[in-house]
C-alpha cells in the first residue's frame, strides 16, 4: 500500500472531515454532546498522504465558510440519518434518530466548497447528504425499495465484505479499482431514490440499491454508499478511493 506523498517542499493536502456529534446516554454526563469522527477516517487520509482536520459542527455561516477556507477539500462521513423534510417528504415511521443541526453545517459546508471548486469525498451518509444538497432524494428505508432483497446492514466486523457492488463502465470508480465487481462492506438503511442532477450513479447493489454517485462536471465530487476507511487496512484495492481523492485534491489545489 504506497501512499501519495508530497514533493520534499511541498505542504501535503488538509482535509477536512465534517465531524458527528456523538450524544452520551450513560457514564458521569449523561446527554454531553461530543464532536467526534471515527478514527477510522483519519488514519485513511494521513495515510494517502494528506493531514485530516475535524471540522466540528458550528451554526453560523460565516464560520462555516472559514472552516472550509482553511482545508483543501472536504470528506463527509457517516453518522445519523439526514432529514426527510429536506428532500421533502414527512418522516416515515422507519427513519433513525435525526440531527438537523448537523445537516445544516453540512450542506452549507457543501455549498461553500463548491463555491470554491474543493473535491469532496462522501461515505454512507456523505453520499446521502451530497445527493440531498444538488437536489436528489432518499429511501427513507431499503425496505421501501421495490425488489430489494440484500441485507444492507450487516451482522459481522466492520471489514468484512458484506455483499456484492457493480460499478458502472467508464465511471470514476471503475478506472480506481480497474474492474466492475467489488465486494464491499454494508451498513445503511437509508438509499438514493432519485439521483441529484449534475449526477451519475456509478455503483449499485444486485437489488438495485445505489452504491455510488459521482459528478459529471463541476467541482469534483465522489461517493459511496459502503465504508472504504473501515476496509482499507486488511483489503487494499479499497485504498484506492482515497489516494483518488488525494490525487485530484492535489489537481485542484495546483490549478
Amino acid at each position: 500500500m504506497q501512499s501519495s506523498r508530497p514533493g520534499l517542499f511541498e505542504r501535503p493536502p488538509i482535509i477536512g472531515i465534517l465531524s458527528d456529534i456523538q450524544i452520551a446516554e450513560t457514564g458521569h454526563f449523561p446527554g454531553m454532546e461530543r464532536s467526534c469522527v471515527s478514527r477510522d477516517y483519519i488514519s485513511a487520509v494521513e495515510a494517502a498522504g494528506a493531514v485530516p482536520l475535524i471540522l466540528p459542527v458550528v451554526g453560523n455561516e460565516a464560520s462555516v465558510r472559514l472552516q472550509v477556507e482553511s482545508v483543501d477539500a472536504v470528506l463527509l462521513s457517516g453518522g445519523y440519518d439526514p432529514n426527510p423534510l429536506l428532500f421533502g417528504e414527512n418522516p416515515n415511521r422507519r427513519i433513525d434518530f435525526i440531527y438537523p443541526e448537523i445537516d445544516e453545517h453540512q450542506l452549507r459546508a457543501i455549498r461553500v466548497a463548491d463555491e470554491l471548486g474543493k473535491p469532496m469525498l462522501g461515505i454512507c451518509r456523505g453520499l446521502q447528504i451530497l445527493n440531498i444538497a444538488f437536489g436528489g432524494t432518499l429511501y427513507q428505508d431499503i425496505s421501501l425499495i421495490p425488489n430489494s432483497y440484500i441485507q444492507h446492514f450487516q451482522k459481522s466486523r466492520k471489514h468484512t465484505p458484506g455483499h456484492e457492488v457493480t460499478i458502472a463502465k467508464d465511471s470514476r470508480l471503475a478506472a480506481i479499482f480497474g474492474t466492475t465487481a467489488i465486494l464491499t462492506n454494508s451498513f445503511h438503511h437509508l438509499a438514493v431514490k432519485d439521483c441529484a442532477t449534475g449526477f451519475v450513479v456509478s455503483a449499485y447493489a444486485a437489488d438495485g440499491v445505489v452504491e455510488g454517485i459521482e459528478r459529471q462536471g463541476g467541482t469534483p465530487i465522489l461517493a459511496v454508499q459502503w465504508h472504504p476507511e473501515m476496509m482499507y487496512e486488511r483489503h487494499p484495492e479499497m485504498f484506492g478511493i482515497f489516494q483518488h481523492f488525494i490525487t485530484q485534491v492535489r489537481e485542484s489545489r495546483g490549478s
